[in-house]
């Protein structure tokens, strides 16, 4: 996953000799932009993390402005891969994490706030080829119906390495013997992969935004941390940057880029790892801290919210 649980998240899996191949169900755009040499390009902000490419932008919004968007892939390896493109709906749960929706319990009342966008967006293509340092755009475009409820739907677009070919034993072999060694073996190759959020509002959103339950705390690891609760009303997401300061600092106490609080969510813990560089005298008993939370999606540099708070 990406650092403090942002939006990004990255996805592992497992495959087999024995697995079928991903059902891609989506119908494919007919515009698609050609790979080109992604070199040093790479964009600012774009985003990365296990694998070998790097995805811009790092989320998606589709409104009625403008219902197709594109993403960037961008190869930053010498070496060829091949790629899957998926769509799929996840849920965040109150600490942040992002899990795959059909995973959760139906029961579970967080599952029935979700409003899930997977089959609003189309896109294209499903799967391509990257060559060294190249980039290729994927399409997308989102489909509303004219009498959708206003508010935030929401899917996610994940970039999955295909593993190389299997040069083992093919499942005939497997079967009849016929393996070298003569014995059965079943290779488990890992699939790397990396997620955006595609957004899709429809009609007017709203959104208010908190902070709350402020407090210093010291992690197992002996790191001073700031432990605090970002709340969310309304029917749009909130989506910024977390900074903490002290007066007489020229830098941050804490900070964190890419804090995201979806709509089936009210609120979320977060943990701010305090910078160990700093004088410990800023985050002494009685010291005093503010918190901002800046606004990175809807009105960029929009302060969401702010609070003061005294170090007990």
């Amino acid at each position: 996953m990406s650092r403090n649980r942002s939006e990004t998240m990255w996805k592992p899996g497992l495959q087999s000799l024995a697995c079928a191949a991903l059902c891609l169900g989506a119908m494919p755009l007919a515009a698609v932009a050609q790979t080109a040499p992604a070199s040093s390009h790479i964009p600012e902000g774009s985003v990365g993390g296990m694998g070998d490419i790097n995805l811009y932008p790092k989320r998606v919004v589709i409104d009625s402005r403008a219902r197709v968007a594109s993403v960037g892939v961008y190869n930053r390896t010498a070496n060829s891969g091949d790629y899957d493109i998926v769509i799929s709906d996840m849920m965040m749960t109150p600490d942040g994490r992002l899990v795959e929706l059909a995973s959760v319990d139906d029961k579970d009342p967080t599952r029935a706030r979700v409003k899930a966008a997977s089959q609003m967006v189309r896109w294209s293509p499903h799967r391509f080829t990257l060559g060294g340092n190249e980039m290729q755009n994927v399409r997308l475009m989102a489909h509303t119906l004219e009498d959708l409820p206003a508010g935030e739907y929401r899917t996610h677009l994940s970039v999955i390495a295909v593993p190389p070919g299997n040069d083992g034993l093919t499942i005939d072999e497997a079967a009849t013997g016929d393996a070298p060694s003569g014995g059965i073996g079943v290779r488990i190759t890992p699939r790397f992969g990396i997620s955006i959020p595609v957004i899709v509002r429809v009609g007017e959103t709203t959104l208010t935004a908190g902070l709350k339950d402020l407090n210093l705390r010291t992690a197992p690891t002996g790191q001073k941390v700031i432990a605090l609760t970002i709340t969310r009303s309304g029917n749009r997401s909130a989506f910024g940057d977390i900074v903490v300061t002290a007066p007489g600092s020229s830098k941050p106490v804490a900070s964190v880029k890419g804090v995201g609080i979806y709509t089936e969510v009210d609120a979320r813990t977060v943990l701010l790892p305090v910078d160990p560089a700093l004088d410990p005298r800023l985050t002494a008993k009685g010291a005093k801290l503010t918190v901002t939370y800046t606004d990175d999606d809807y009105a960029p540099g929009k302060m969401l919210a702010r609070e003061d708070f005294v170090v007990p």
